[in-house]
């Protein structure tokens, strides 16, 4: 039976739907290959971070869409995506992903700004004449 498994990963306002299948570990962002949609290193090892951490390489096909907020957001949803995805077809695998701390949902977003300010902290400079 050919395991497949669809989920979902979040940065700040980047959303990643992921359809994880078996396969050759080809990973396929918005219809490029991952390496073309993340031209740089550091992005690049972070998509694939969840893979070589719970030790499933070149074991699954990746097809990702993924929408709004900037690459590294983007590809931080992603590597969150793909680990939930490995952590629902083998649950022994969540520990290790854990303790790298990438099944953690980073919910940090941007401080909205305020009425009456620069921005959401910041104020107008003060003249006092």
């Amino acid at each position: 039976m050919p395991t497949t498994t669809n989920t979902s990963g979040r940065r700040k306002t980047a959303v990643a739907r992921i359809y994880l299948q078996d396969g050759s570990g080809a990973i396929i962002v918005n219809g490029k290959d991952y390496k073309e949609y993340f031209p740089t290193l550091p992005l690049q090892y972070i998509v694939t971070q969840s893979t070589e951490v719970s030790g499933s390489t070149g074991k699954f096909d990746v097809k990702v869409n993924v929408a709004g907020g900037g690459v590294k957001g983007q590809a931080e949803a992603v590597r969150l995506a793909i680990a939930k995805a490995i952590v629902e077809l083998d649950p022994e695998k969540k520990p290790s992903l854990r303790a790298k701390g990438i099944m953690t949902r980073d919910d940090r977003m941007v401080e909205r700004k305020k009425p009456g300010r620069k921005k959401a902290r910041k104020r107008f400079q003060f003249s006092k004449r």
